[in-house]
């Protein structure tokens, strides 16, 4: 189970872990003993946190006997019991992972970095999980350092290429929009521009659903991994030159393991 495979890493944040269920403090004790769960099952007698969180599927006819089952989705909670944070996927069959999770909250946990220095910039690219299952939510982190002088463009009012982690299109791939920082305006006094740049370092982040539709899992199937790649695309400008736009190729291999259909034992 991925949630425990990565529980040392939730504790390691001071974090703690419950999951939810509609099912049976039966059901549920035997499903923890079969996967070797550490972390507290709660069993939500007639769904009442479920609803309480509007998280209860509509969609389920009361009559069949799974109605009662939420969305499937991750609440962060503080000590006074305030939501910080919310990760939710529209399809029952999608799911962010613990990773994943832990990277927007800034943990830092990856399945694999790579690096590159060119003549405008240092980077590093970093994908959250190294093994993952159709239907998984994944991230790439993308921590950029301009050099000395240097500034890269950021979405705003101008002409010039913003800097952007893109991905090549595959079919059994579903891309988020990247996700900028705040940015500062750079004053060009030659032409009296002022425009939005990254001056400092900076991180760009892009979510990717590794699909869990009929179609997508008969691409997987037999496959044992899968390579995502793409590039982080910018223009360099110092206080006199602007470059010409750059690439810098990315690339990740990413185990591929099936979802654990097993039923409690």
């Amino acid at each position: 189970m991925e949630l425990q495979s990565r529980y040392a890493d939730i504790a390691k944040q001071g974090l703690g872990l419950i999951a939810i269920s509609y099912d049976s403090p039966e059901t549920l004790r035997k499903f923890s003993d079969s996967r070797g769960i550490t972390f507290p099952l709660i069993s939500d007698a007639g769904s009442a946190i479920i609803r309480k969180y509007g998280l209860l599927n509509e969609t389920v006819d009361p009559k069949s006997r799974t109605y009662g089952i939420p969305h499937p989705g991750t609440f962060v909670v503080d000590r006074k019991g305030v939501v910080r944070s919310r990760f939710f996927e529209d399809a029952y069959q999608e799911r962010y992972t613990a990773a994943t999770i832990l990277s927007t909250l800034g943990a830092g946990v990856a399945g694999g970095a790579i690096s590159a220095d060119t003549r405008h910039l240092t980077m590093t690219a970093a994908i959250s999980d190294g093994i993952a299952a159709p239907g998984e939510r994944l991230a790439i982190t993308v921590n950029v350092t301009p050099k000395a002088g240097m500034h890269l463009y950021a979405p705003g009012k101008h002409d010039y290429q913003v800097v952007q982690l893109t991905l090549d299109p595959q079919p059994w791939l579903r891309p988020q929009p990247t996700i900028y920082p705040a940015s500062e305006i750079y004053h060009f006094k030659p032409l009296n521009e002022r425009v939005e740049v990254f001056m400092k370092p900076f991180q760009l982040r892009r979510d990717l659903t590794l699909l869990a539709t009929p179609e997508a899992q008969k691409l997987l199937a037999g496959m044992t991994t899968v390579t995502i790649t793409g590039a982080l695309e910018y223009q360099a400008c110092d206080d006199k030159v602007c470059f010409n736009p750059s690439r810098v190729p990315v690339s990740f291999i990413v185990k591929l393991k099936e979802l654990d259909r097993r039923p409690p034992s």
